[in-house]
């Protein structure tokens, strides 16, 4: 328990929880001290609203977009108070001025976060009408408001520098943990294999977001610090934990076929597991040590594990008959050879987390990784180009246009105590996607019936206005604290430090809870019916764009593979960030099929085709990276004639689910029985074994090793992509 209450004040959540508290509770306090009460508000909504434009990044584009953040809270409210007098101005003002902001989501997560900085303050603006030098220093003051956050925000970001970095490295340590844990599980007989893999995936597209964020803190950071000392731990930890991740991803092993192989012999699997767990675990404690500031203690030897399976190893060899159980042996070596790759890999962090002085030679990797950033751009072309029905930017600009217009003519000709709730309430539920609007405005709701009862509750017990300000306070923070986490907590919190605030001034509190959830009710349902009526987008309408982004990233990293085993070149940042874009894109597909199933059963159409066409390009991913690794870290052969025979027929059965997306003919009339193919390169391999005098010379093995690996991904590919293929066909 205290270690969660330990963990939970570390977090970044809760730090930006504080921020935001103090910038709006020390206004309110200092100006109470010189009776100006209502300027402390004043500034304290300014520093509110700029709040969610501060998202976790560096510093410049910290500063940048809270900058911009508060300009356009303080310049919209200042267009509409000035407009509102004037009826055939204030209407067209207002709608432009939505759809605006609204489209300036199209630039990415913190534009997005910007556009919502504005669009609460014109909702704000509706509380009070402020005119003549009234309205002047009203907008100053919001903007002042701003530039305190921001203030705030710097000096939190230099008390701990680092502490963004290693929150999410920590985050990232703990998802890996997660992955590794899975992957053990797949090695149980009775475990369910499908729901694994779906697990699998599912964590992958939160390990995406974590390491493109962990890339843009580190980058930003070795430019402005060089090879400071903790900034080039946590960029050794960084990649090594993706190099984790990708030879997890890229170590592919028919857990059927190798439980029935030592169905004989239990303890080489229950051995092999052991040391998976265990390899999770110690990733798992070094989150939570670095999460909490606490000092690392290994619980265990991974060495001592490895050991273990080497003897589980020889003892099987030594009762087998070497030749006729030669495949299982070698299946032995890799998972040998991947154990100790992982366990030198994590061996690795510990070190780098837990020496104070670390030395390690980044090479030319660190350099490379801002060619792996997300590159920001704003350029008014990226905004016309949107300014389309097939946008899904514009087509949620609209509805949530005209909702908000709806929302505030029901709230103007409306016996409505606090109309601009309604738009408040409209402009946090309503979202893109169906799904998630949904489960917003079920959250809010209860959160706002469930916090009102406790804030009621509670009232009815503290009377003391001291004692009712801390608490208001005590709930604002965890209010903020779990926005991003729990959003029916956050609402539960937020209520009630709203009810408390109100109960400090306001002698009818109750009526204003109750206008409150009337109206919370009121936007939710406009948000609700705006997002299943107005041009929805449905998420089997886009589906099909990230599978065939996901196939063509697929056909594009088998390509650089090719290319690779052919000329025998290092691998290069063309083939790299072709991984990348492969894993990515499958990332971007399964978070799609995760907002498909938040939708009605009426628009989940061809959801089995599509989770299995997930899992097909999941499978073609892992047969892909693991020939890729391996022939990036061992000497290979010549590439012969049947291998690129079928990588090429690989390549043509992607193109051809490709050209099926986009309505083009495929001919199969040059289509090759691979059969003979794979024979071919199974004989290589068999005169290999046959003609060697000792099957236990080192470069045989070798030979023999890559031979297997080879020709088994190889059919995996194959069978993959024949999959996708036929699928897609079937889909269309």
């Amino acid at each position: 328990m205290l270690f969660n209450l330990r963990q939970f004040a570390e977090s970044i959540n809760f730090a930006n929880a504080l921020k935001v508290t103090i910038a709006t509770v020390l206004p309110i306090i200092i100006a109470s001290r010189f009776d100006q009460f209502d300027l402390g508000v004043t500034i304290a909504i300014g520093a509110l609203l700029t709040y969610p434009s501060d998202i976790s990044s560096n510093l410049q584009h910290k500063i940048n977009g809270i900058l911009v953040g508060t300009s356009i809270v303080a310049g919209s409210a200042l267009l509409i108070s000035l407009a509102h007098p004037i009826a055939w101005i204030f209407y067209p003002l207002i709608i432009l001025l939505v759809f605006f902001l609204s489209m300036i989501a199209v630039y990415g997560q913190r534009a997005n976060l910007v556009s919502f900085c504005g669009l609460l303050s014109i909702s704000l603006v509706f509380k009070h009408i402020y005119s003549g030098t009234e309205l002047l220093e009203h907008c100053a003051l919001m903007f002042g408001g701003g530039i305190l956050y921001l203030i705030i925000s710097i000096i939190f970001y230099y008390i701990r520098p680092h502490k963004y970095a290693e929150l999410l490295l920590a985050d990232s340590l703990d998802l890996t943990a997660k992955y590794m844990k899975l992957r053990g599980d797949l090695w149980k007989d009775k475990k369910n294999k499908l729901n694994i893999v779906r697990e699998q995936l599912q964590l992958q597209v939160k390990l995406n977001s974590a390491h493109q964020n962990l890339r843009e803190a580190l980058m930003h950071k070795r430019a402005n610090s060089g090879s400071s000392g903790q900034n080039r731990k946590l960029l050794i930890m960084f990649i090594t934990l993706v190099d984790i991740l990708e030879l997890a991803l890229a170590t592919s092993f028919d857990h059927g076929k190798l439980q029935r192989k030592f169905a004989k012999h239990p303890d080489v699997i229950n051995t092999y597991q052991n040391l998976a767990y265990n390899l999770a675990t110690m990733l798992s404690e070094l989150s939570e040590s670095m999460s909490s500031k606490s000092n690392y203690i290994p619980d265990f030897d991974l060495y001592k594990d490895l050991t273990a399976l080497e003897k589980a190893k020889d003892e099987y060899e030594a009762v087998t008959s070497t030749k006729q159980d030669f495949d299982a042996i070698l299946m032995l070596t890799t998972m040998l050879r991947y154990a100790e790759k992982q366990i030198e890999k994590v061996t690795l962090i510990e070190r780098a987390y837990t020496q104070k002085t670390f030395k390690y030679e980044l090479k030319d990797r660190g350099k490379d990784l801002s060619k792996f950033l997300a590159p920001q751009y704003y350029s008014i072309s990226t905004l016309l180009e949107n300014l389309t029905f097939s946008s899904t930017y514009f087509r949620h600009a609209l509805r949530l246009t005209i909702t908000i217009m709806v929302g505030f003519l029901i709230g103007t000709f409306l016996p409505f105590q606090n109309s601009y709730w309604i738009l408040i309430t409209i402009i946090v539920i309503l979202r893109p996607g169906y799904g998630l609007t949904k489960t917003r405005s079920y959250h809010r709701i209860i959160g706002t019936v469930v916090g009102g009862l406790i804030a009621f509750g509670m009232l009815f017990f503290v009377q003391n206005n001291y004692a009712i300000a801390t608490i208001a306070i005590i709930t604002m923070i965890l209010g903020f604290s779990f926005v991003q986490t729990n959003y029916k907590v956050a609402a539960t919190f937020t209520t009630m430090y709203v009810v408390f605030i109100y109960s400090l001034f306001t002698p009818n509190i109750r009526d204003v809870v109750e206008f409150r959830i009337i109206d919370t009710f009121v936007g939710a349902a406009l948000a609700f019916g705006a997002n299943y009526i107005l041009w929805p987008s449905w998420e089997f309408l886009n589906t099909p764009i990230y599978l065939k982004k996901s196939i063509e990233a697929n056909r594009e990293y088998l390509k650089e593979i090719f290319e690779i085993y052919n000329t025998k070149q290092p691998a290069t940042i063309r083939y790299r960030l072709a991984r990348k874009h492969a894993f990515v894109s499958l990332a971007n597909l399964m978070e799609s099929f995760q907002r498909m199933i938040q939708e009605p059963k009426s628009k989940q159409k061809q959801m089995p085709q599509i989770y299995k066409l997930a899992t097909l390009n999941h499978s073609l991913l892992s047969s892909a990276a693991s020939l890729g690794t391996y022939i990036q870290s061992n000497k290979t052969t010549k590439a012969s004639e049947a291998f690129n025979v079928v990588v090429n027929a690989t390549i043509k059965n992607l193109d051809a689910a490709i050209n099926e997306f986009d309505g083009l003919e495929t001919s199969e009339s040059h289509t090759e029985d691979l059969s003979p193919r794979f024979t071919e390169l199974k004989n290589i391999r068999a005169r290999e074994l046959s003609e060697s005098n000792d099957i236990n010379d080192d470069d045989i093995r070798e030979k023999m090793l890559e031979a297997q690996l080879v020709i088994e991904q190889l059919i995996w590919m194959t069978s993959a992509s024949e999959k996708i293929k036929e699928t897609v066909k079937a889909l269309q």
